[in-house]
């Protein structure tokens, strides 16, 4: 958690670029495959303003919990209704981790070339993180996270309408705040980013 101070204006490039990417890749994979829900509202654009929901920024910086603007869909537009719920789904956390990757090139690169500061040095490792965290927190299957969606896309048809109706969906808000606040999420997610981060340090130390 960030308090006011330095820390906080390195973080604030991370927390908008991870979740600007991630509701665009939604936005973009929804119209691609002919839902275009996402363009009539204005979400098929990389300008953060249209994704960010200002509650949501602050719950995340000071309560480790928050959320963007989720992006409408209507999935009866897709082809394969299945199929498009879990690709729109999968694409946020993809196009996250991408993101980490590329951030990682550039880290790597300006130690290798001389140019690294501190700022900048600080600003691409919290757009990192971020990014690895939102993947992995975004694939835990809880209602309205993404990994719900993969979840209900891959079970059969009569478990996919228990697991949308059961408790867990119906109270999904307050389990997840449990969960922070007990460090129990911190358990399945922290390990998980802990070995995607140690995989793409070894990418830094190769081109280093």
């Amino acid at each position: 958690m960030f308090g006011f101070g330095p820390d906080m204006i390195y973080a604030i490039p991370g927390l908008l670029i991870a979740m600007t990417v991630h509701e665009w890749a939604h936005a973009k994979v929804a119209d691609n495959l002919g839902d275009f829900t996402p363009r009539m509202h204005g979400r098929l654009t990389l300008n953060p303003i249209s994704h960010i929901d200002p509650i949501g920024l602050i719950m995340l910086f000071f309560a480790q919990i928050g959320w963007a603007k989720p992006v409408p869909i209507n999935p009866n537009n897709f082809s394969n209704y299945r199929q498009g719920e879990m690709q729109v789904s999968l694409a946020g956390p993809l196009v996250n981790l991408i993101t980490a990757l590329v951030a990682t090139i550039f880290f790597a690169l300006t130690f290798k070339y001389n140019m690294s500061m501190h700022w900048l040095t600080a600003v691409l490792q919290l757009i990192i993180i971020y990014n690895v965290n939102f993947a992995v927190f975004n694939m835990v299957p809880i209602p309205p996270l993404d990994g719900s969606k993969v979840l209900m896309a891959l079970l059969p048809g009569r478990l996919a309408y228990q697991y949308e109706t059961s408790v867990i969906a119906r109270y999904s808000f307050i389990i997840l705040i449990l969960l922070v606040f007990t460090g129990i999420l911190g358990l399945i997610v922290r390990p998980i980013s802990g070995l995607i981060i140690n995989f793409l340090n070894i990418i830094v130390s190769l081109i280093v």
